[in-house]
């Protein structure tokens, strides 16, 4: 790294490091500008040097979590073997982990910088490369994927490969999967029908793994 860009990096973890402070101690919903600033020991105009506004911030904050969850998911691989139980792993952690933190999956996934996620991804795994953890090129593709629809697709591409359902299927499979899970997570996060984490995560995989089980003739 040059010089500018280690000074670059140490000014958006102060930046970065308030917010999670903000969101640890008073929740999501009361970051401002004003606070993270204040915290950070600098005035709002620095901030705006290195964010382009307070959504743009509060992504690269939430990516903090993003990395529990891709660190914890070599765990939910160990000694799976087809494509299949793989892509419900991979569901199975994601579910945790998101359904653990609703409001900050939300704000990365589906609030208003969700559209940008893409490039904000990319950007700040080339700033802080250190929270990348993937262990294949799948996985690496799968992290860097825009949105849920995107890296969805990429991990079922595997059951097609494998055969467990048809390529002319994928999509329909996917806006399903899509569809079951964000309707959970909102579900969650205006607290209906009071599913502990657990329960939500079951009730998902289950009606994940009958989308694909529909298609499918050899599960």
């Amino acid at each position: 790294m040059s010089k500018k860009e280690i000074q670059k990096r140490r000014m958006m973890s102060y930046f970065i490091e308030a917010t999670n402070h903000i969101i640890e101690e008073e929740g999501l919903e009361a970051v401002t500008v004003r606070k993270v600033a204040d915290i950070a020991g600098y005035n709002s105009a620095t901030l705006y040097n290195y964010f382009e506004n307070l959504d743009h911030l509060i992504f690269f904050a939430s990516m903090k979590y993003v990395k529990e969850y891709s660190e914890a998911l070599p765990c939910y691989l160990k000694g799976v073997e087809t494509a299949f139980d793989k892509y419900v792993a991979i569901w199975r952690c994601f579910c945790y982990y998101s359904f653990s933190k609703p409001k900050i999956y939300h704000a990365i996934f589906f609030d208003a910088y969700s559209d940008y996620i893409r490039d904000s991804v990319k950007e700040y795994y080339e700033i802080f490369p250190e929270d990348l953890v993937a262990e294949s090129e799948e996985l690496l593709s799968m992290f860097l994927e825009k949105n849920i629809y995107e890296r969805n697709i990429s991990i079922l591409k595997s059951c097609v490969k494998e055969g467990f359902i048809e390529e002319k299927d994928l999509y329909d499979i996917n806006k399903m999967t899509y569809l079951i899970y964000y309707g959970m997570l909102c579900k969650i996060l205006n607290n209906k029908d009071l599913y502990t984490v657990d329960e939500a995560v079951e009730m998902t995989l289950k009606y994940i793994k009958k989308t694909i089980q529909c298609y499918s003739t050899c599960l």
